[in-house]
C-alpha cells in the first residue's frame, strides 16, 4: 500500500467546537403556559430531563468549555439549577432581570463575556438528535471565518417536528442564505436554534430589546450568512402538547 493510500485511510481528527456558547434562556415561555407558571421554560422536562439539560449535554459532548446563559423569567430557579453544571464547564450568567432584551439585545448585553472568537449560540428550549455526526462539530467543520459572519443549523420544513410555522429561510446550492421568508409565504427551511456567530456581527445595535433578525439580515445582505442542513431529528417543543408528541417520537427511535 502506498503512503498516499495509507494517509487516505487515516480517520480525520474531529474539528473542535467553539470554546464558548451563548445559551438563550431568558424568554417568558408564554406558549408553554400553564407549565411555565411556576418554572422557567428551560426547566420544563422532556424525556426525563429539563430542556436546558438536553442542551448542556450536547455542549459537553461537543467539547464546549464555557457557557454564557442569559436569565430573566424566574431567574433564581434557573441559576440554582445551573450550579451543578459548573462542575462540567464554566457557566457565566448574563443577568436580564431588570429588562428582557430579546435575542439580539441578549447578545449585545453578553458580548463582553463571549470573547473575540466565533461562538456557538443555542436556544435553551431546543431539542435535537444528532445524525451521522455531531451537529455542533459539523457546524464547526463548516465554519469559514473569512467569508462567514453567521452559520445557522437549519432543518427542512417537512422534517420540523411539532413546528407550526411556515419556515424561515431560503438557501442556495452552496449553503448561502439568500433570503428570509416573506410575509404570507412559505420557506423550505426552519431555524433549529443552533448557530455559530462571529463577534463581528454584534455591531451598530439599537437601544433596548431587539431580535437577532437585525444581525441576520445584515449578514444576508452582505452575503456572509450561511446554513448547514441538519441530518438528524429536531423538535419544536414550544407548547405543552408538543412534549408528549416529542417523547413518543424519541421512544420510537
Amino acid at each position: 500500500m502506498s503512503t498516499r493510500q495509507t494517509l487516505a485511510l487515516r480517520p480525520t481528527p474531529p474539528v473542535a467546537a467553539p470554546e464558548t456558547a451563548m445559551v438563550m434562556a431568558a424568554g417568558l415561555g408564554k406558549r408553554m403556559r400553564p407549565l411555565t407558571a411556576m418554572r422557567p421554560k428551560p426547566l420544563i422536562e422532556v424525556a426525563g430531563k429539563p430542556l436546558i439539560d438536553h442542551v448542556f449535554d450536547r455542549l459537553q459532548a461537543a467539547g464546549v468549555k464555557r457557557a454564557v446563559v442569559n436569565v430573566h423569567y424566574l431567574a433564581d430557579a434557573l441559576e440554582a439549577h445551573l450550579i451543578r453544571r459548573r462542575e462540567e464547564m464554566e457557566v457565566l450568567i448574563s443577568d436580564e432581570r431588570p429588562q428582557l432584551m430579546e435575542t439580539g439585545g441578549g447578545l449585545v448585553q453578553a458580548r463582553d463575556m463571549l470573547g473575540d472568537k466565533p461562538f456557538l449560540c443555542v436556544n435553551s428550549d431546543n431539542l435535537w438528535v444528532d445524525g451521522p455526526v455531531d451537529a455542533i462539530r459539523s457546524l464547526a467543520a463548516e465554519w469559514d471565518d473569512a467569508r462567514m459572519d453567521a452559520l445557522l443549523l437549519l432543518v427542512p420544513l417537512a422534517n420540523a417536528n411539532n413546528h407550526p410555522g411556515r419556515g424561515d429561510f431560503h438557501i442556495d446550492a452552496f449553503g448561502k442564505i439568500t433570503k428570509r421568508r416573506a410575509p404570507g409565504r412559505m420557506a423550505p427551511f426552519v431555524f433549529t436554534g443552533v448557530q455559530i456567530l462571529s463577534p463581528r456581527i454584534i455591531a451598530d445595535w439599537p437601544e433596548g430589546p431587539f431580535s437577532t433578525n437585525l444581525f441576520w439580515q445584515r449578514a444576508i445582505e452582505a452575503e456572509r450568512a450561511f446554513a448547514q442542513v441538519h441530518e438528524g431529528l429536531w423538535f419544536d417543543v414550544g407548547t405543552p402538547g408538543a412534549i408528549a408528541r416529542t417523547e413518543a417520537l424519541l421512544a420510537d427511535g
